[in-house]
């Protein structure tokens, strides 16, 4: 199969065809206009065009129908599952008990123990649920794109964190206690303190929030560019009409081969994401560093 697509024409005024083409990267130079061999992925992946109201602050557009649609799934699967618990527990059951067995375990009781981890599971474990659906729809056919993957939700579910720590810590400690006891570690020479304190105020108010919101943007953001990239070379390289199209399965194994460690990847900052803001929580109510 061989298309013909028309290039702009070079300063000498010649015209420049696709068939002319011996290589990818000069297919890849095809990607400008509708007629494209190979669709370059961009930034712009993450800004699609409104749905709803746009050019208003409550625009509706592909981002938000994404997480509408993983929340309201999460939602109705949690709600059928209650409802149907049983005491020798089916598949869907043991697989949702079995997740938030290994959140209690594994992240909030071996951070926060059994007395504060009964205060903040509920939490916590909702964090872990959210992050892991809003990352899975990445890979999700038909939705191909994480809810996590613009800065919105991350921020959010990071100041959530940001906000919990700091009023546990502050009911625990009272304000001046919990500035001391975040910003003044013992066992510490006092001169140290005039550099320590801006440095460990800055950490609680902006650093902790800060990259918890970019580590799990930059992850989904990434994971979206690779998994575009390859499945978009795979179709270029197949429909390209040359002997291009030998090394096609090569680049479709590697897209297969992303697919899985971004499903793996979705898992882990999820894990990584309620770790850190188990971390955070225990560092403001603890009796000392």
């Amino acid at each position: 199969m061989t298309t013909t697509a028309i290039l702009p024409a070079p300063p000498g005024g010649a015209t420049t065809r696709e068939s002319d083409l011996n290589t990818v990267d000069d297919a890849v130079l095809l990607a400008e206009g509708e007629d494209t061999f190979f669709h370059v992925p961009s930034i712009s992946e993450f800004y699609p065009p409104a749905i709803l109201f746009d050019g208003t602050p409550f625009e509706f557009n592909r981002v938000q129908l994404v997480r509408l649609i993983v929340l309201l799934a999460v939602l109705l699967t949690m709600g059928i599952i209650a409802s149907r618990a049983r005491l020798v527990p089916g598949k869907a059951q043991s697989i949702v008990e079995l997740m938030i067995e290994f959140v209690h375990k594994n992240i909030i009781e071996n951070t926060l123990g059994l007395r504060e981890g009964r205060r903040f599971a509920p939490m916590l474990i909702t964090m872990f649920f959210a992050i892991l659906a809003f990352n899975l729809a990445g890979v999700v056919p038909g939705l191909n794109l994480a809810g996590t993957s613009l800065i919105g939700m991350p921020l959010v579910l990071a100041l959530w964190t940001f906000a919990t720590y700091v009023i546990a810590g502050v009911r625990k400690h009272g304000v001046a206690g919990y500035l001391k006891h975040e910003t003044m570690p013992p066992g510490v020479p006092k001169p140290i303190y005039l550099l320590l304190i801006p440095i460990e105020f800055l950490q609680v108010v902006l650093i902790r929030w800060g990259s918890l919101t970019i580590r799990l943007l930059a992850n989904m953001v990434a994971g979206h560019i690779m998994l575009v990239v390859f499945i978009g070379i795979t179709h270029a390289l197949l429909f390209s009409g040359s002997w291009l199209m030998a090394i096609a399965p090569l680049s479709g194994a590697l897209a297969i081969g992303i697919y899985g460690f971004e499903i793996f990847v979705a898992a882990l900052q999820a894990f990584i994401f309620t770790m850190l803001s188990a971390v955070y929580i225990q560092m403001a109510t603890s009796d000392e560093h």
